[in-house]
């Protein structure tokens, strides 16, 4: 539908509904649920330069209105990915972004190099790892570290880059600011806020790494709030996400100043909850008579 299509840096989107990294894995499983054709993009999980095997287990707990994860961001590293999801995501008509992922700014910019001439649209920088040289504290919760990552990744990148923000942090406008004047195509957010859950049975934490990464409907209001903030701070483009689980929640974050959105933890529960939620979207537009989605982008002020 012409009325759905939104660009974001240059790259033109069928729609604006999208897969949230780590969720999807790299589409190969869900290929029988969903039409990837449908999307508007996939979000591949966090690639590497080198396999990682993740965080010890049990890494998955399920908590009031969501989960938290530490599984680590367990992935096969970027030769396998070049080699075997890459391949697989080309057959279909989709924008493809690869999330990117490291643990010092070179790991980076290994990753980011070697897709620099494939055939990627978009990179999505995820700046919630912890940075090792800096005493694992996040590149995406100091703005000095996330203007030097950003404008760093921008010289060798091939293709625009979305910065994925934490929402662990004191002031968000100020690191979409920060994102924006390194040269961010885009930013992208919320990524999981930090939580913890403790089995009362056996006296222990629910996961081996004590605390995970909170998703799904719990976190959606102050993912909301961030995008707003984050929206209204910056000229680039924002891509929203956070406990999306259907089309009225996605529309908040359109109204709230998103160009985009992207669906995680609903896929685990419902996987077909991306084309559902294109539909509905589809719906509202025609029950409320709106000739294009740009007229809902930031609607509210």
């Amino acid at each position: 539908m012409e009325k759905m299509k939104v660009t974001i840096a240059g790259v033109e989107f069928k729609n604006p509904v999208m897969t949230a990294s780590g969720t999807f894995g790299s589409g190969m499983e869900y290929g029988e649920f969903v039409d990837l054709n449908r999307l508007g993009g996939v979000v591949t999980k966090g690639v590497a330069a080198i396999p990682w095997p993740g965080n010890p287990t049990p890494r998955v707990a399920e908590t009031y209105g969501g989960m938290l994860n530490a599984i680590g961001l367990q992935n096969p590293g970027i030769d396998v990915f070049l080699e075997r999801d890459l391949p697989f995501l080309k057959k279909f008509d989709t924008k493809v972004i690869v999330n990117v992922c490291g643990k010092t700014v070179e790991d980076y910019l290994d990753v980011v190099e070697k897709l620099s001439t494939e055939a990627v649209d978009m990179l999505e920088i995820n700046v919630s790892c912890p940075n090792v040289k800096e005493g694992a504290i996040a590149f995406g919760q100091s703005t000095e570290a996330l203007f030097d990552i950003t404008s760093r990744i921008k010289k060798v990148a091939g293709q625009p880059i979305i910065m994925k923000l934490s929402p662990n942090v004191t002031d968000i406008a100020e690191m979409a600011r920060a994102a924006e004047s390194a040269g961010a195509d885009a930013i992208s957010l919320i990524n999981t806020i930090t939580g913890m859950k403790i089995d009362i049975q056996k006296r222990r934490f629910a996961l081996a790494n004590k605390t995970g990464g909170l998703s799904g409907p719990a976190i959606k209001p102050i993912a909301v709030r961030m995008v707003y903030q984050a929206a209204n701070a910056v000229k680039i483009p924002v891509i929203g996400m956070g406990g999306i689980a259907n089309a009225e929640d996605a529309l908040e974050f359109i109204m709230a100043g998103a160009a985009a959105v992207a669906v995680g933890a609903m896929n685990f529960v419902n996987p077909y909850a991306t084309v559902e939620i294109i539909e509905g979207i589809e719906e509202f537009m025609e029950q409320e008579g709106i000739g294009q989605i740009s007229e809902l982008i930031g609607c509210v002020k």
